[in-house]
């Protein structure tokens, strides 16, 4: 594995060199340097530090950890792969995404899964281990976020208008919601046995990669939107 101190480099100096490494690499002292592991579709990058915006942009099947916090736009449009946060995220995580997965262990900001879509086979998958803030899920057209409200210090799950112009895909949000309100175009619901094992394998994940119980996180409540099938912004974004 190739060791990159980034301390003084400048981003293209160090995506370079990554890609010299054919992705297998290990960056400490990361301090904002952007599109770290940007399109990459082999190995494993291992940071420590704050990477900076478009972590992993179009990451075509290589893996990503961060052993802190990270910036805006990460898996920004993401075709397959692993990224994995030991901390908390920006806003615009997972934009328009279409395969692969994000794990973070905390929280998010805003605009989380905005524009994320499955394409063909491919389901792109979001988990959030803590609270995120306003426009969650807004114009999902398919795939899966999923909100533990994990170690949130009380605070609501998530901010205003989650799910605004969603057309496809699912959120599932580890509360009852009850005080939270979503657009008239989809419907939240308490999940139920089969929603459950859907979210189960995301869940286990989190908790191999994070630590915690995952029978203790699947006990809920949990709760389900879905777009109505009568939206009128599916007929904006899928073909019939």
């Amino acid at each position: 594995m190739l060791h990159i101190n980034a301390s003084g480099l400048e981003a293209a100096a160090l995506n370079e060199t990554v890609r010299r490494g054919r992705g297998d690499c290990e960056i400490t002292e990361c301090l904002g340097q952007r599109f770290i592991g940007a399109g990459l579709d082999r190995g494993h990058i291992a940071v420590r530090g704050i990477p900076g915006n478009a972590l992993g942009a179009y990451l075509s099947g290589a893996s990503i950890e961060v052993f802190g916090n990270a910036q805006d736009a990460v898996g920004d449009t993401m075709d397959a792969g692993t990224i994995v946060v030991h901390g908390s995220i920006g806003d615009a995580a997972g934009y328009a995404m279409r395969g692969g997965a994000i794990y973070v262990r905390d929280s998010a900001g805003y605009r989380a899964g905005v524009h994320m879509k499955a394409y063909e086979e491919k389901l792109p998958v979001l988990v959030i281990g803590g609270r995120v803030g306003s426009f969650l899920g807004e114009y999902q057209a398919g795939g899966i976020i999923l909100v533990l409200g994990l170690h949130t210090d009380g605070k609501p799950i998530t901010g205003y208008f989650p799910c605004t112009g969603m057309h496809g895909g699912k959120v599932f949000l580890r509360s009852p919601c009850k005080d939270l309100r979503f657009p008239g175009k989809v419907t939240a619901r308490e999940a139920g046995g089969e929603d459950l094992e859907e979210i189960r394998p995301y869940v286990a994940e989190y908790c191999r990669l994070f630590g915690g119980d995952c029978a203790e996180i699947l006990a809920g409540p949990f709760t389900c939107i879905t777009p109505d099938s009568s939206d009128p912004y599916r007929q904006l974004y899928v073909a019939n």
